[in-house]
């Protein structure tokens, strides 16, 4: 490729506080966006949104403390591009950048810094695996007025639950959280993040994709033999809106009234480690299954696991193909 043909990728995510100071600022842009949970009228959106942040600031640094007072989204996501660079070095002229949605470093700055280095062609890989307007929609709306803004050719990854080396690192992380457990013991459990139970009523098609990806995983783990008995849940609420469920708590609970003794959580829609996997899922979900005589382990997170980069090699390729 020739120096204008120079590619950027931009790896987007939720972004996460990366100090205990910056836990309010973050939660205030995350409520700030009606995409996500609608605060009675338009105009009333900010404020609530600075008064909620305010209520949850103190039990949310509470949680942020007991993994080590900041989000780990960042580093790791810088470690995923990282790793992709380094993939992509043998394809052609690739930079990687990292763009978060509520917090530093913004989508915006991200794009404006590949527009500083000298890219022309821009592609914008979301880090959710499965598409809803809350998380995906929100973050292609940022990345395309940026991308526009700055005159960038560019194109989007929206969606890619179902792409083979997806589910084969996923595959690989619940083989290896199942070494050291009796298969005949124990039940996996698919966590995924919940979203407002109107988003899927309008027509997200967020749970066709998590119970797509689900199938694949169970069809992939059948070829290779018996497959424990299996559950999806949901995760994360927050606001005071109906949400999807069944919840991850109410699953535990009602699979220890059942006599089920071993959980294996798998953290489906989630590709790095965060508050969710490390506070909610290792320390809440944990003890709350201890509490009711279970033991409960997770699989782990995708971070940088080789397939898993592989995964997205292969869906920046497609993508620069595309772009011509």
């Amino acid at each position: 490729m020739g120096k204008m043909d120079k590619t950027g990728v931009i790896l987007l995510n939720l972004g996460g506080p990366d100090s205990p100071g910056a836990i309010r600022p973050f939660l205030y842009n995350l409520f700030s966006d009606r995409g996500i949970i609608p605060l009675g009228p338009a105009f009333m959106q900010k404020p609530l949104a600075w008064l909620i942040s305010g209520l949850r600031a103190r039990k949310t640094k509470e949680a942020y403390a007991q993994i080590g007072g900041a989000s780990p989204i960042l580093r790791i996501t810088r470690q995923q591009a990282d790793a992709l660079r380094e993939a992509l070095m043998d394809e052609g002229d690739f930079s990687v950048y990292v763009g978060m949605r509520y917090w530093h470093p913004f989508i915006e700055d991200s794009v404006n810094q590949a527009l500083k280095d000298g890219i022309r062609r821009l592609i914008g890989l979301s880090l959710y695996p499965h598409y809803s307007r809350a998380t995906t929609g929100s973050t292609k709306e940022k990345f395309d007025r940026a991308a526009g803004k700055f005159g960038v050719k560019s194109t989007f990854i929206r969606s890619w639950y179902d792409h083979p080396l997806y589910i084969e690192s996923l595959v690989d992380t619940i083989k290896e959280g199942l070494k050291n457990l009796e298969r005949d013991d124990v039940h996996l459990l698919f966590s995924a993040h919940s979203l407002p139970l109107s988003f899927i009523e309008e027509g997200d098609p967020y749970v066709d994709e998590i119970e797509g990806t689900v199938e694949a995983v169970v069809r992939r783990l059948r070829a290779e033999g018996p497959l424990p008995p299996y559950h999806i849940s949901y995760q994360s609420r927050s606001g005071p809106v109906r949400w999807l469920g069944p919840s991850t708590e109410e699953v535990i609970v009602e699979l220890a009234g059942k006599g089920v003794r071993r959980i294996l959580v798998v953290p489906v829609s989630f590709v790095s480690d965060h508050v969710e996997t490390l506070y909610e899922i290792d320390v809440l979900y944990r003890d709350l299954a201890e509490r009711h005589g279970m033991q409960l382990d997770r699989a782990e997170s995708l971070n940088t696991r080789p397939l898993f980069i592989s995964a997205l090699r292969d869906l920046v390729l497609r993508a620069a193909e595309g772009l011509g």
